[in-house]
């Protein structure tokens, strides 16, 4: 390795990429500094990644290998702590029998080649990468792990576990730790960060598309800090732990602002703590955005041009049934509206509309709030949820007054809703007379444009569509890549069911009949419902049938 070095000297002088004396003042910063020959002109600026990657190729016989798309098994990513490959700039990229190949900046850095063998236990082959690439795929193969043990090493083990607040010592890398975590967490498109305490350390977890993926998992030591450094950001009481308590903090990232919502909760290993990420900008989509198919966007754009009437959005938590309002009321703003919220809490704040949210301390709950706006002299109202029978008698009241009201419900699917507001005590006749549509939905995640490739489904799956028995049709998924962090999916889109009603429909309502009995009414008058618009999403190679059964369920 030494022969290696004084070639690779002798070779970037002769390469005429740099001069001698160049060299020689770079060569003298590397050994004052600790650093490699080729990090350290790198950090000069002498040259760039491109060149120094084909000097190294062309001049040195090192192959290159593009990180952008290269899936490495986790397992690979194992044999190597996550503080080497950020001091090193390293990743490992497969292992063969007992030789371990990594992708690094510098190949010729001894110091790390052999801390390396030493803290594997493999021989090494080695193969260049740029510095870029490299510190992608730290965050995406390590995610904050190999920051976080910079950290964990810059604070001291307390001598109890049971700290109110942050030491002065630990406040900087705890603040720095919270910091981290946000960032990561926007980068990652993640809508929830889970922080919570068990026996012998924190577990971190993102929600990103809906699904939890585990990050990192600090000492059980640091974990009041970590709450207590939350709460404080969040204006809450840090120490008040045996209840629960809500707060909200805002925080800027790349000139974007995104509003925090946090929850803790008293569990027996300590305060589990929720953030949920809202990023004010990418809230708000048109409804062409948002996942209708033509034919029930086109049923949509007439439903919400009604003067009035209820328009009812179900689906479990999550689902993105407040997205679509917010769509829906870009979509019909004008001038000429006076268009007035009551929402639990604000999640976007809408230019040219009154926005009000519910403040239960003060009695301002849906109820009473939606008679306030009644006086208000409204044309469009939107309630944040249908919860009880005050509220929906009041917001079916407005309704049969001449105005157009949106609301949400907690409901399987679209003809759920109707009995579900007759079961909390609205009048049947009621319901029938003032429900113009209801739409449910769920959302799916799509398939990674960067790995899609053909599928073939099993019989099995194609069986659990009707309308796949007995035809041969296209299927992709994605195979898992760097940018979908090996998931296959990446981003989500919206599944609908949306029911209109007919007078053969409202009769069933009146009736009380049950709802299996009014879909098969609203079936039979064209409704597609929330399986089968997954399944033409899957059809056109948006998304999966795996990912269509797994958020829908059988009539």
């Amino acid at each position: 390795m030494a022969e290696k070095k004084k070639d690779l000297r002798t070779a970037l002088v002769n390469s005429g990429l740099i001069t001698q004396d160049q060299l020689n003042i770079v060569a003298d910063d590397a050994c004052k500094t600790g650093e490699s020959l080729i990090r350290a002109i790198l950090a000069k600026k002498l040259l760039d990644e491109k060149q120094i990657l084909k000097f190294l190729e062309e001049e040195m016989g090192i192959p290159h290998i593009s990180l952008t798309s290269y899936l490495i098994d986790q397992k690979t990513i194992e044999t190597l702590p996550p503080s080497i490959a950020k001091k090193y700039g390293v990743i490992p990229l497969f292992l063969v029998q007992n030789t371990l190949s990594i992708a690094m900046v510098d190949p010729f850095d001894v110091k790390a080649i052999d801390e390396i063998k030493v803290k594997t236990k493999h021989e090494v082959e080695v193969m260049a990468a740029t510095p870029t690439d490299i510190n992608q795929a730290i965050v995406q193969f390590y995610g904050v792990a190999g920051t976080l043990d910079e950290l964990l090493g810059a604070m001291a083990t307390p001598e109890t576990s049971h700290a109110a607040t942050p030491s002065t010592a630990d406040e900087a890398p705890i603040s720095k730790l919270i910091n981290l975590l946000l960032v990561q967490a926007v980068q990652e498109r993640a809508s929830d960060i889970h922080i919570e305490p068990e026996e012998k350390r924190t577990r971190v977890r993102y929600r990103i598309d809906g699904i939890m993926h585990e990050v990192s998992s600090p000492p059980s030591h640091l974990h009041s800090s970590i709450c207590s450094r939350i709460k404080v950001l969040a204006k809450m009481d840090i120490a008040e732990t045996r209840v629960a308590q809500d707060g909200r903090f805002e925080f800027k990232f790349e000139n974007r602002s995104i509003d925090v919502r946090v929850s803790s909760f008293p569990t027996i290993y300590g305060e589990a703590v929720v953030m949920r990420l809202l990023d004010k900008q990418s809230m708000v989509l048109s409804l062409g955005e948002i996942g209708f198919s033509e034919s029930n966007l086109k049923k949509f754009d007439e439903l919400v041009k009604r003067p009035y009437g209820i328009i009812l959005v179900t689906g479990p938590t999550g689902s993105g049934k407040t997205t679509t309002l917010y769509a829906t009321l870009q979509h019909i703003l004008t001038p000429e509206r006076n268009i007035v919220t009551v929402e639990d809490p604000v999640e976007y704040e809408m230019a040219g509309i009154r926005q009000t949210q519910v403040n239960v301390k003060a009695g301002m709950v849906f109820a009473t709030a939606l008679r306030s706006i009644l006086r208000q002299d409204p044309d469009v109202i939107l309630v944040g949820e249908i919860r009880d029978m005050e509220t929906g008698g009041v917001a079916i009241e407005a309704a049969l007054t001449g105005h157009l009201v949106f609301s949400t419900l907690h409901t399987n699917d679209a003809p759920g809703a109707l009995t579900r507001l007759v079961d909390m005590g609205v009048e049947p006749f009621l319901v029938a007379s003032a429900t113009a549509g209801i739409i449910a939905q769920r959302l799916i995640r799509k398939i990674c444009a960067n790995c899609k490739i053909e599928l073939e489904v099993s019989q099995e799956i194609t069986d659990s569509f009707e309308q796949l028995k007995g035809k041969k049709h296209k299927f992709f998924h994605g195979k898992g890549c760097k940018n979908c962090r090996g998931t296959g999916y990446k981003g989500r889109t919206a599944i609908f069911e949306m029911l209109t009603l007919t007078d053969e429909m409202k009769n069933q309502i009146v009736n009380k009949e049950a709802t299996s009995k009014i879909k098969q009414t609203a079936v039979k008058n064209g409704m597609v419902t929330l399986r089968e618009d997954g399944l033409q999403k899957a059809l056109a190679g948006l998304t999966t049938l795996d990912e269509v059964l797994r958020v829908t369920q059988l009539d």
